[in-house]
């Protein structure tokens, strides 16, 4: 290790810390802070048309355009609907094609006040709007279409424990639906089909997703802010084929892009099992179709008017019908949270892969999982996830504590060799070869070594990582409140500019003050993270080169600007972390008889030098 440096390499070493200031501000200040603002609503926009395409031979016809409603209380008067009020859910169907078009959920709200519950469907005839339903095709002719008229046979409100009954006649076929809600967010719709016709007649099953507008808006209308977190988790088109896990981000769609591995059709086919459906970052709707038969699944991307709108399709192979025979096909839809617990459920039960709808990560898939089910193991143990952030990291440490204390044994070394150390660049500062030669010497003979600090920290990274991870994907994390934290996977609500919520202003307004704002809308967690860091350097021994070692004092001040936009679980993990190091830090230290900064302080304060021993 080279403790000094050549003029060349100072220089080389300065230009690369001082880009990485003006990044890290940059960052903040082009950014983050513009990103924190509320995205504006996306313009009206809607679908133009109600057909939902079809398999890889089914063409999409064109019809007209729905006039747009800008209220969704508006909207939902124009067509006959029956109630939904499940255990998790309510809203209502659209009796016209049997479109579940409104749908809200009781568990999750649009914002960490728990005011307003958050909608995951929308009508056909609102901006930003978002509907599934399952039809029935005759080839390229719809059978039971977006516009087939169904009639109510009894109740009119679907619970949970009260399924719903509804008729359809026409074009030779009688379909007899029933439309029934488990205790979370599964759909199930199962019809018996017959042909009142006298000739054979094949139909085939057709599910339809369809969703309005520019990607970002309708992110945003579902989620507030979550169009901004695209990049830290999957968000698109999400399938899986014959057991193999498919995506495609909107960000891809929109550029052209369709299903991965799919034919020259655009069609991809399984031979038995799987979904297809659209996922956002908490939040999914996807069709099931049969599991026992083949099915074809299709994204489309369509241009209307009113604006773009994407579509997937989930074919089932067509059934032939004799006269006066009946079949019965029972396809389902889910539209509701990404909860782990309720996604293995329904794995188990025979939805092949749903628990991967949550963006796990490609690399770290073996770590998040196991991760996240340790905090909810610990959750359920403690009460809170701010605990089990806080226990975890005791548990994360333990089986390094032998491998930290070596390290602090080595740290302590080689803070005592800080003044030989110094001794040697002044002698040799016109040698840098000897200055080396004679610093690697010492080292060898007091068995020092210099990079023994950096081991445990190398280790922890994954772990880190993954949590970041683990926060930003997983829905039981969103909303998490744990002491003044609202929200554990969103940043630190607390700033220096309303002295962190004793001032009358909210803290976001202070964070989006221009340039001022990455000052002033820093939290007391980041804080923290500053203080400790700027304590853990302060037990380790300093580089004996004047220009490492001022780059060094600057580090915490810039981690600080870093960590302000992390989540606050994140933050708080990496604070108490922090907090264990520095008191075993300081013990070590204390054992191998080097006077720290702590020392010295408390000797100015009380008067005397604190023994070192």
């Amino acid at each position: 290790m080279n403790n000094g440096m050549d003029p060349q390499d100072q220089r080389n070493f300065i230009i690369a810390m001082v880009l990485m200031i003006a990044f890290v501000f940059g960052y903040q200040a082009f950014i983050v802070n513009p990103q924190q603002k509320q995205r504006q609503q996306a313009q009206e926009q809607a679908e133009a048309g109600q057909e939902p395409g079809a398999p890889a031979d089914v063409s999409t016809p064109v019809d007209t355009a729905p006039k747009l409603i800008e209220s969704i209380d508006e909207a939902l008067t124009t067509n006959r609907r029956l109630t939904v009020d499940a255990a998790r859910m309510d809203g209502s169907i659209r009796m016209t094609g049997a479109i579940l078009d409104d749908l809200k959920l009781k568990d999750h709200f649009t914002t960490v006040e728990k005011i307003n519950e958050l909608r995951l469907l929308r009508p056909t005839n609102v901006a930003n709007g978002y509907y599934a339903s399952w039809y029935w095709f005759d080839g390229n002719s719809p059978v039971a279409g977006p516009a087939a008229q169904w009639q109510l046979d009894g109740n009119a409100e679907l619970t949970t424990g009260s399924p719903v009954t509804m008729t359809y006649e026409g074009e030779g076929v009688s379909i007899e639906r029933t439309i029934s809600v488990d205790d979370n967010y599964m759909f199930t719709y199962t019809d018996r089909v017959t042909n009142t016709g006298a000739e054979p007649r094949t139909l085939a099953p057709l599910g339809s997703i369809r969703r309005q507008g520019e990607w970002k808006a309708f992110l945003d209308a579902t989620d507030p802010g979550t169009s901004r977190t695209s990049g830290m988790a999957l968000q698109g088109l999400i399938g899986v084929f014959d057991d193999k896990l498919t995506w495609r981000s909107y960000k891809n769609l929109e550029k052209g892009k369709g299903i991965k591995d799919a034919g020259s059709d655009g069609v991809r086919r399984a031979n038995e099992g799987g979904w297809i459906g659209f996922t956002d970052k908490y939040f999914m709707a996807t069709l099931i179709p049969e599991q026992q038969y083949e099915f074809a699944g299709r994204f489309q991307r369509l241009s209307r008017d009113t604006g773009p709108v994407i579509q997937v399709t989930a074919a089932s192979a067509g059934r032939v019908i004799e006269p006066g025979e009946s079949i019965v096909s029972e396809n389902r839809i889910f539209a509701g949270a990404k909860e782990l617990a309720v996604l293995d459920a329904y794995k188990d039960a025979g939805v092949p892969r749903f628990d991967d709808s949550i963006d796990w990560g490609n690399i770290l898939y073996y770590i998040t999982k196991p991760l996240f089910a340790l905090l909810r193991w610990l959750e359920g143990m403690v009460g809170t996830f701010g605990l089990a952030i806080l226990a975890l990291t005791v548990i994360v440490r333990l089986p390094l504590v032998p491998l930290y204390n070596q390290s602090y044994k080595s740290m302590a070394k080689m803070k005592n060799l800080a003044e030989p150390m110094k001794e040697i660049q002044e002698r040799f500062k016109e040698d840098p070869q000897r200055r080396q030669k004679e610093i690697m010497a010492l080292y060898q003979r007091e068995k020092a070594n210099p990079i023994a600090g950096c081991i445990p920290i190398l280790l922890t990274i994954p772990v880190f990582f993954a949590l970041y991870k683990v926060l930003y994907v997983t829905i039981e994390m969103r909303h998490a409140p744990f002491l003044y934290i609202k929200d554990l996977s969103a940043p630190d609500p607390s700033a220096i500019g309303n002295l962190f919520g004793l001032l009358p202003w909210a803290a976001a307004d202070v964070k989006n003050i221009p340039i001022a704002g990455i000052v002033l809308g820093i939290g007391i967690l980041p804080i923290l993270y500053g203080v400790t860091m700027a304590a853990i350097q302060a037990l380790s021994p300093p580089p004996t080169d004047p220009t490492q070692k001022m780059i060094m004092r600057f580090l915490p001040l810039i981690f600080l600007f870093v960590f302000a936009g992390f989540a606050a679980g994140l933050v708080m993990y990496w604070v108490w972390s922090n907090t264990l190091s520095l008191i075993q830090q300081y013990f070590i230290m204390r054992r191998n008889g080097v006077e720290t900064e702590f020392d010295k302080l408390l000797g100015r304060i009380f008067g005397g030098k604190k023994d070192g021993v």
